[in-house]
């Protein structure tokens, strides 16, 4: 619960008996109701490309492509949203995607290794690279901005240098089935049976603890809401998918993560610290908390995820290619703002940046149904891209 939510019902509190009650019946703190205005915009963007594809962007076999290009995108962007909340960037995402790949890769043609040796190989280059990265940013304390635009070039260099300008294909067809291959339509019922169990259970929990300190619940139509609302675009989602093929599992594999990334951040003193960090850098550090350490963290925790991504992105084309993954850095940072983080740090959400993720995406999908020329499509990504960040601009003068 943030700290503006508790001076909302605070406040409220504070009128006539069954006053409180009638304006907090529908109220969601700032982040979730940022989170609906996302889905409202990404609804809107939906329907203009249904109606100029004349309903092919709706189609079941297109939404489960988009849905499997955004896992990409998704999982970086769960990586990159902790490191910009701790006010940190990251531009070499989208090399590393590409050497974690192209490492995966190698493994298997020139190594003959198997398939746990190359998911181990792809998450290690990763790992390794973002705790270098994070190491110098938090101990040597050079700018992350530059830190990262060196691994840009550098880490698409080494891609080019292994694999001697080549594009090798996957050759073990379990890796590439944790990019092309799809559940059975009974699991992703289940999964998403159990999925509204989680957010019902969980929503139950705060309103319980709400109640328990002396905050106002929100009455049960706000209780409905929270849970039918998420509760009916699960089974949509999960209805869609399964009328193609099922839930691909490179979905599977982002949802996953989103679910880890989520908790971390709003459950765990680590999350809190990272907010801290980037809120109030000295703040934080006078209050006890390690910067280095956290920060570092971050980065290593990202540099994985770009490694997963690796992957996933590797196994859904099929081969590893020395320019795998341009620009996926600019995608990951766009998604991250566009779902509400402040570039400034201090401020962003797991679920927001999954949305961003999800429209940025969308715009991709949409404007290649519509066979829309390449460097319009890099013009409009990037005029929404400044567009969000000067509404955050904007928003924070006006707080």
């Amino acid at each position: 619960m943030d700290g503006m939510s508790i001076t909302n019902q605070t406040a409220d509190l504070a009128l006539k008996p069954g006053q409180a009650t009638r304006k907090t019946l529908l109220r969601f703190s700032p982040a979730t109701a940022y989170a609906y205005t996302m889905v409202l915009a990404l609804a809107a963007v939906w329907i203009i490309f249904t109606v100029i594809t004349q309903g092919v962007f709706l189609e079941p076999r297109n939404l489960s492509n988009l849905m499997r290009q955004t896992a990409v995108t998704g999982v970086l962007s769960v990586g990159m949203v902790m490191v910009i909340v701790a006010g940190q960037i990251d531009l070499s995402v989208g090399s590393l995607v590409g050497l974690s790949g192209m490492a995966a890769v190698l493994v298997q043609t020139e190594l003959h290794w198997g398939l746990v040796a190359s998911l181990l190989t792809a998450t290690t280059v990763g790992l390794v690279i973002g705790t270098l990265q994070g190491w110098l940013t938090a101990h040597i304390q050079i700018p992350s901005f530059i830190v990262t635009l060196g691994g840009l070039l550098a880490w698409r260099g080494v891609a080019k240098g292994i694999s001697r300008g080549n594009t090798y294909p996957v050759e073990i067809r379990a890796f590439k089935a944790l990019g092309q291959s799809y559940l059975s339509p009974a699991s992703g019922v289940v999964l998403g049976s159990i999925a509204v169990a989680a957010i019902t259970w969980s929503v139950l929990r705060g309103s319980a603890a709400r109640k328990r300190y002396g905050f106002e619940a929100g009455g049960s139509a706000n209780l409905a809401a929270r849970i039918s609302i998420p509760a009916a675009m699960i089974f949509i989602f999960v209805a869609v998918l399964n009328s193609y093929a099922g839930l691909p599992i490179p979905v599977l594999i982002f949802l996953t993560i989103a679910i880890a990334g989520a908790f971390v951040m709003g459950n765990s003193p680590f999350g809190r610290y990272l907010y801290s960090i980037g809120g109030n850098s000295e703040a934080a550090h006078l209050s006890g908390i390690n910067l280095r350490t956290h920060i570092t963290a971050t980065f290593c925790i990202l540099g994985a995820l770009a490694g997963v991504a690796g992957v996933i992105y590797t196994a859904r084309v099929g081969s590893a290619g020395p320019d795998a993954g341009t620009l996926l850095e600019l995608d990951a940072i766009a998604a991250c703002v566009i779902g509400g983080a402040s570039l400034r740090g201090g401020r962003g959400t797991v679920l927001g940046a999954c949305l961003g993720a999800l429209f940025m995406t969308s715009l991709d999908n949409g404007m290649s149904l519509k066979n829309v020329p390449d460097f319009i499509q890099d013009i409009v990504k990037g005029a929404i891209l400044v567009l969000a960040v000067g509404l955050d601009v904007t928003r924070r003068r006006r707080n």
